[in-house]
């Protein structure tokens, strides 16, 4: 069989094709057809025919070739250890910016690992440089049909681009997006917008030449970039002042005026860090059209904001008490029918963890739900990064060690903090759930980011 590439099996669904062939955890599915697979996109694409030849290496070093016959959508029903079976592409670049070389030493290894692969961008959604992309590479993403792609800009001045990026590929950046949206691949791109490097006429210059490659390049999303308290020997950099974040508040909302009257489409969005930054309100949620830079944290506060309205609409408020009505567990996202109810589920006193940045948003969720939870007794307590430094206030990067300094100046009844601080059940310093509530001596618990996942658990949905 030659070399031991493809996919080594992790888990089998009972019942499934490979199952019934009697494959094992351990195995490993190194072809199909005679196609080496590389990744799971490998997998599937050559998976979709009626007859297949797979090639498989058994843990016990057994070669076997099974012709299989099926529909061309089912699958093996296996699961791989990694999705990527040669290996992760890791970033060439030695950007200005870069998070991960501002992490303090002492943490998890995965948390190093500097991705820039476009499987994974077209798996996952994570952004990627094109500086380390291969001739073959290219050719592959257009035979495959790998769209969409998302991909760090930074800036189209090619001098510019390779000096934020550290780089000499990086100045290629327009013809890549060109080539490949030619090719029908659907592209989005971020900004990371530096002071004084990248912002001003540079981001101008930048937010025209991309909107050029539209409908091809589908949005543009404009993110500040993140500094720890780790940036020595760095390239020195600082965070934007609350008057140029709202000269750029205004200056993308002109962007997005102007693009919706051309594309129909609002095409460039701002990070709701600005918003917060600037002390502005957030675009309505219309203007953030199909949300298309969730994950880059665009449009999460106008749709708590939203999702926010909908669950204390649900929930109807008595004359001068606590609202004795409550909605069912499958009604809260919704907003619609109510069943009553003398008290919540789960009786405070709680107390909501969340970082600097969303306070006022949390603290708008707990002021309308102690007026309609009867005896839950909601409170909001803002923690400082100690680990990474003050200046990063957004929430998904608290640690256990943060929340626990922060809780014990306040001696709380209960915590309740979003999911979004935790990976695999721990948080970023390795701390676990359960060893906080331990450290702490009070209940903590895990619930979801929104006000609809927040009133699910008050109401014992989960």
């Amino acid at each position: 069989m030659g070399q031991a590439q493809g996919g080594v099996i992790a888990r089998l669904k009972p019942g499934g094709i490979a199952h019934e062939l009697g494959l094992e955890v351990g195995d490993r599915i190194a072809a199909i057809n005679g196609h080496r697979l590389q990744d799971l996109i490998d997998y599937r694409f050559h998976l979709a025919d009626e007859v297949v030849e797979v090639s498989v290496l058994k843990k016990n070093g057994e070669e076997w070739l099974l012709d299989i016959e099926k529909d061309p959508d089912d699958d093996l029903g296996v699961g791989f250890t990694s999705q990527v079976f040669d290996g992760i592409k890791t970033c060439r670049n030695r950007c200005l910016f870069c998070f991960v070389e501002q992490m303090p030493r002492g943490m998890r290894p995965p948390l190093y690992v500097k991705d820039d692969d476009y499987r994974l961008s077209f798996l996952h959604g994570n952004f990627i440089s094109l500086t380390n992309l291969s001739p073959e590479e290219m050719e592959r993403i257009k035979g495959q049909r790998l769209s969409p792609l998302h991909i760090s800009v930074h800036a189209t001045d090619p001098g510019l681009r390779a000096t934020m990026m550290g780089s000499p590929q990086a100045g290629r950046i327009m013809k890549q997006l060109q080539e490949l949206i030619a090719a029908g691949i659907d592209l989005h791109a971020q900004v990371v917008l530096c002071p004084g490097l990248n912002d001003g006429p540079q981001l101008k210059r930048t937010v025209t030449e991309l909107s050029g490659l539209w409908p091809g390049l589908r949005s543009l999303a404009v993110v500040p970039v993140g500094l720890t308290r780790h940036r020595q020997r760095l390239y020195p950099l600082r965070t934007f002042t609350r008057e140029e974040a709202r000269t750029i508040v205004q200056q993308v909302a002109d962007w997005q005026e102007e693009f919706r009257q051309r594309f129909s489409y609002t095409f460039v969005f701002l990070a709701d860090e600005f918003y917060l930054l600037a002390g502005e309100d957030f675009p309505p949620y219309e203007t953030y059209e199909d949300f298309p830079q969730w994950e880059n944290g665009v449009g999460m506060a106008a749709d708590f904001l939203r999702n926010l309205d909908e669950v204390l609409g649900s929930l109807s408020v008595g004359a001068g008490k606590k609202a004795p009505a409550m909605p069912t567990s499958a009604n809260v996202s919704q907003g619609t029918s109510t069943r009553n109810s003398a008290r919540a589920a789960r009786p405070g006193p709680w107390t909501l963890i969340t970082g600097r940045s969303a306070q006022d948003l949390i603290k708008k969720m707990a002021e309308g739900f102690n007026q309609r939870f009867e005896g839950v007794n909601l409170d909001v307590l803002p923690v400082v990064n100690g680990f990474f430094g003050p200046t990063v206030s957004v929430t998904g990067l608290l640690t256990g060690q943060d929340i626990l300094a922060a809780a014990r100046n306040v001696r709380p009844r209960g915590l309740l903090l979003p999911e979004v601080m935790l990976r695999e059940g721990h948080f970023l310093d390795d701390m676990t759930l359960p060893e906080l509530s331990t450290q702490l001596g009070v209940p903590v618990q895990a619930v979801p980011s929104n006000p609809s996942g927040l009133a699910g658990f008050l109401l014992g949905d989960r």
